[in-house]
């Protein structure tokens, strides 16, 4: 895999947002906040995120996991996060989960062949080896840090700190 081009759209690049940056300096008031006819929250999709890239570093790892029965399984119940606290965790989380795929990319080619074991009957239609599983987690965050961006325009806190297309 061409460890720039993954690093590139895994933290933004060009015409995608920084990854980083859209999460980053949201306040923890804002975090919560959710708008009409958007089901929710950046705290929500935060959480969403870290619970997908953990379970696929377990999956990769040979962990066994199951598969959640329900969506409703990888979604904080809560709009907001509990506490300032546990914000700032779960960026910190979301930062350190994105270096692990980071570093993951830049496995050798044997590595990234290897077979990741299906939790899903969904999972044997598909590849399931190491590379899929990081080009789905990618596309997977890809989606959710636009929502992210949307949600930040929509609430007037765009664009983040770390710079955005403010057209």
């Amino acid at each position: 895999m061409s460890e720039r081009t993954f690093q590139e759209l895994l933290y933004g690049s060009g015409s995608h947002a920084n990854t980083l940056a859209c999460v980053e300096d949201v306040r923890f008031a804002l975090a919560g906040r959710r708008i009409e006819n958007f089901p929710h929250s950046i705290w929500q999709l935060v959480q969403h995120m870290n619970f997908w890239m953990e379970y696929e570093r377990k999956r990769i790892h040979k962990e066994l996991v199951p598969y959640p029965t329900h969506a409703s399984e990888s979604w904080p119940s809560g709009a907001a996060p509990p506490s300032e606290e546990e914000w700032q965790n779960a960026v910190t989380r979301f930062r350190d989960l994105l270096a692990v795929f980071a570093k993951l990319a830049d496995s050798p080619p044997n590595f990234l062949a290897e077979p990741v074991a299906a939790t899903h009957p969904d999972h044997s239609k598909r590849s399931c080896s190491v590379l899929a599983v990081l080009w789905q987690t990618l596309v997977h965050n890809s989606y959710h840090i636009g929502q992210i961006a949307l949600l930040r325009r929509a609430l007037d806190a765009w664009p983040p700190q770390g710079g955005g297309d403010t057209w």
